[in-house]
């Protein structure tokens, strides 16, 4: 059987939209996060490494294409150290302006 009324007003669903958290930045170019975030272990988990970091998909594939993972152990959390490469600090300065959704097919590693 139907009601006559509804059980909550006509208002009562439409609340209003709370606020979301701000971005967090990316720990590589340090755009804002968009919808899918990755969070990157620095020093590789088959290196001993526990910290993790807010990361673009597209950041860690440039990390893990110009790295190994012996290099990225010895650089650790210094994020100046992966900068003075000259591919990243090309990468980063190329995506600087991209929207923080931005993703393209990963490169091939150059070893």
């Amino acid at each position: 059987m139907a009601r006559k009324h509804p059980k909550h007003g006509p208002y009562e669903d439409l609340r209003e939209e709370e606020e979301a958290p701000p971005p967090v930045p990316c720990w590589l170019c340090g755009r804002p996060t968009g919808k899918t975030i990755v969070w990157h272990h620095p020093v590789p988990k088959s290196r001993g490494g526990r910290d993790v970091v807010p990361m673009h998909a597209i950041c860690q594939n440039t990390l893990t294409t110009n790295f190994t993972n012996s290099e990225l152990q010895r650089h650790g959390m210094d994020v100046e150290g992966l900068l003075a490469h000259p591919n990243v600090r090309k990468f980063v300065d190329w995506v600087a302006n991209k929207d923080p959704d931005f993703t393209v097919a990963p490169a091939r590693k150059q070893r």
